[in-house]
Formats: C-alpha cells, structure tokens, sequence
C-alpha cells in the first residue's frame, strides 16, 4: 500500500544548500520536488485509504500536475495551457479558521486552484499559497544563478531535524507518520474480522437502493435505446439512484430530445458534453436545462466524429499503419471537440515532418496521444503514449527500437485478461461472492496475483454473499463493498 513512500521519503530528507534569498530565475527539477515536500505530504494518496473518493481525485491530480512539471522542464517548451486542479490536503495542527477552502469533518479540505505559470518557481509558489502552505522554506532552495565573485559557498548537509523541532512546531514528523501507517497495516483474516458485521449491515441495508438501481438503469436503457449506462467515479448506489431519478425527470418532462442519445452509452460525470469515444456525458452538477441542450446537439456530432476518424486515419497511414485510440481507464477525460483538437495539432505537425516509416510496417500495434507529457513511453499493456508536442526524429527512432517489445506485450496482454477472467470466476465460486471486481488503477498482473493467492486460502465465510473490490487499501464502502489491496498480507493477527 505504501510503495509510493520510499519515493517521498528520500525526497523530503535531500541535501538542501541554503541561500539569502529565492529570486524568480530556473529552479532545477530536484529543487522543485524539495520545495514541493510539504505539500505531497499533505495530498499524498496512501493517507487517504479509507477515502477512496479523495484518493481518487489526488491520484488523478498528481499524474496531471507531475505533467504539468515535466513540460516547464523541458527547454524551449512554450506552449502552455492553463490547468484546474483540485486536491484533498490533511488538515494541520494550526488553526486555519481564516481560509476559506471547505473542511470536512474527516481531517482534510478540498482546494482547488488553477495553474498558468510558465517557470517552476512561481508554479511552486502558486501550489503552496493555494494549499496554505508555508513558503518560508524556499529561502533555503538554491537557484540555478550565477554566483558572485568573493561569495562563500554554504556547505551542503542533509536536512533531518531533531525530534524537539516536531514537537515545539507542531510539524509532523514524515518518518514517524510513515512508521505508525507501516504499523496500523493489518492482515486479511483480522481486518475481516473487525469489519464483517459493519459491512454485513451496509450491505443489508443498501439492497433496496441497488434493486432499485438495476431497475432504473434497464427501464432508461429500454426505453431510450441505450447501450448502457455507466459512472465515471465510485459514487455510491444512492448518488448514482439520484441521478436516474433526474434523467428519468426529465425524460418525462422532454421525451423528444433524450431519444437522440439511441444506441449510445450515457456517462454520468463531471461535466456535460460527448466523450471522445462518442459517450454521452451528463455532467453530475448541471441542471435539466444543460442535459437537454447535449441530447439536442447529439445529432451535430456526426460531422465530428467522422472528421476524428479521417483524422486518426491519416496519423495511422503517415506512422507506418498503428492504430490511433484512446483508452478511458488510462486518460483524462476529453470531449470530442479537445480530442479533435490534439489529433489536428499532431497531424499538422507531424505531416511536414515526412517520417519515412514503411507503409504496414507498424500494423497491429497501438497509440496513444496526450497533451502533458513531452517525452515518448510504452505501457506495459503495449500501446505507446506519444506526447503531442514531442521531436519526430525521436519518436521514430523510440516506436522502432521498441516495437518488437510493444508486440510481445499486447500478446501477453490477451493472455493476462483471459486468466484474469477465470481466476475471478473460480474466487467467486469458491467463497461464494456475489461480485469480485477491480479498482482501474489495479493492474491485470496484480489482480491476478490477488487472486491466485485468495485461491489458496482456506475457506473465509465472511465473503460469503459480499461484494469483494480488489483495490489498494483497506475499506467498507458505503454500501458494504469490501475494499482489501491486492497484495494483502495472509496470516492471522500477525504484523
């Protein structure tokens, strides 16, 4: 569960140079990461196991700030865009009562703040005083400035404060937080014997609400012709009832223009538009008004789509016939309209650039484009992820060097799937579950080593009739679902 934390542990315990004062030139990558310490302990992800929700949002809120970074690193980048960033920060011992962001009761508020800046330091700047967080420390960060002559260099030395310091501030200390978390992590067997009333309760009680669930999601979808309906986020049976219940209003009140969305998917998320992959998406705060104008435009849509295809196309046929995709569990979520603008800019670029690729040479391999990175990977489920604004030159020498391998690993993939896929029904067979599934961010490889390993235990009769989710912590949704990480520890009341 905390696999992430030796990262953050090195990072906070780097040596820092102290200087007189941060002036607004290049801070380097690492200065960045240090002057940015307080603020990934308090947004962190591992402390917000039972808060799959806020998790979620962090989780998602890095991997687009760490983007975001990577690109004002990168020399001579200049095309920036702004970016909105929410993230849920662990409430500190000082009294925040003059901020204004909202708290909940849980120890953690929400912030949300938007980036323009072009430099890392005022990016830095930007993301503490959003957080309420001290910059007091920037004072000690070196900057990447010329030094003046007869200037005595500070001696650099590692930074790791005295336990007084912690206790006379009120600071948190990282190493004892990382060690009591280390501590509090539990086996299966005893977790589920602390939790199984709690969730044999919740799941009781919530077996109304997904009755009535089912029952509105196949009455919607028969009567307007859906292929299905579906969430982006983990909301609860409730949230998700209320939110039929208010298309199934305004179906009532305006029958005429939901029929457009036949034959379609309808996503409820966090705005309203269509996906890139031709989704309808409700967005969860609007009102009827704005759902009935999407349902209106549906039919608008067509010349779109057909325009997103010519276009994937002409990248196919210009990189050696890959395929062009887009996968919704790995992006962030686009509508149509930005994902056809990051097919054109790359295309525009891409066709003066003449890459002498050999027609079907790439045939059967996959790609994907996004916009916050700069520098070309290949995902371990084998399509690559191509930055919009990357060096063609490289790009052709990093998709030829690696296609081979990116072959080998889409194989493997069908293969991981088809495993996976059996050894969820022999679990659920053998413990009796009425749902086995998996969190997105859970990988093939890990659920099916969560599930070879639930195999070769003894029968657990708590799972018995439960709703089992594979994720990467310990939790009892709201509706009684079990959350364990996939790589729980076995053994009973041993640490």
């Amino acid at each position: 569960m905390f696999c992430h934390w030796e990262a953050v542990k090195r990072l906070c315990f780097k040596t820092l140079p102290l200087q007189q004062a941060v002036q607004a030139r290049a801070l380097s990558g690492a200065d960045a990461v240090n002057a940015l310490r307080p603020f990934y302990f308090a947004v962190h992800p591992d402390f917000f196991g039972q808060h799959p929700r806020e998790r979620e949002i962090n989780e998602n809120s890095l991997k687009r700030l760490n983007g975001y970074l990577e690109n004002l690193q990168k020399p001579g980048f200049r095309s920036f865009k702004p970016i909105q960033l929410t993230f849920y920060v662990r409430e500190r011992e000082q009294n925040l009562s003059n901020v204004q962001e909202s708290f909940s009761s849980t120890g953690f508020r929400a912030v949300s703040f938007t980036l323009r800046t072009r430099d890392l330091l005022s990016t830095v700047i930007n993301i503490l005083n959003s957080c309420s967080l001290s910059t007091e420390h920037l004072q000690s960060l070196s900057v990447n400035t010329p030094s003046n002559p007869g200037t005595q260099k500070p001696f650099p030395r590692p930074i790791k404060w005295d336990k007084t310091y912690y206790s006379f501030t009120g600071f948190k200390d990282p190493e004892e937080e990382l060690e009591q978390a280390q501590r509090m992590e539990t086996t299966l067997s005893s977790w589920l014997d602390n939790n199984e009333k709690s969730a044999e309760k919740k799941l009781k009680d919530s077996l109304p609400r997904r009755e009535e669930l089912d029952r509105l999601k196949d009455e919607l979808c028969c009567q307007l012709q859906l292929s299905d309906i579906r969430w982006q986020r983990s909301w609860g049976i409730a949230h998700r009832c209320s939110q039929l219940h208010s298309l199934s209003r305004l179906v009532q009140q305006s029958p005429e223009a939901p029929r457009n969305a036949k034959g379609r998917t309808v996503i409820f998320t966090d705005r309203s538009g269509m996906s890139a992959t031709g989704h309808v998406m409700l967005g969860t705060m609007d009102v009827h008004h704005h759902w009935t104008k999407i349902f209106e435009r549906l039919p608008s849509y067509s010349a779109l789509q057909k325009k997103v295809l010519l276009l994937e196309d002409r990248i196919s046929h210009l990189l050696g016939g890959v395929q062009i995709t887009y996968v919704e569990e790995l992006q962030p979520t686009l509508t149509l309209e930005e994902y056809y603008s990051i097919l054109d800019s790359f295309y525009n670029r891409m066709r003066n650039s003449r890459l002498p690729f050999h027609p079907h040479s790439l045939r059967g391999l996959q790609i994907i484009l996004e916009s916050d990175r700069y520098a070309p990977s290949l995902h371990e489920l084998g399509h690559f992820i191509i930055p919009t604004a990357c060096d063609f030159s490289a790009l052709q020498w990093f998709i030829i060097t690696n296609a081979q391998q990116a072959r080998e690993k889409m194989k493997k993939k069908e293969e991981l799937m088809k495993l996976e896929k059996q050894l969820v029904e022999a679990a659920v067979d053998k413990f009796c579950l009425q749902r086995l599934y998996k969190e997105p961010s859970v990988s093939s490889v890990q659920m099916i080593h969560s599930c070879n390993r639930l195999l070769e235990e003894e029968l657990l009769p708590y799972l018995r009739g439960m709703h089992l989710c594979i994720s990467h912590f310990y939790s009892v949704l709201q509706d009684g679902d079990l959350c364990i990480p996939w790589n729980w520890k076995s053994g009973r009341h041993t640490q």
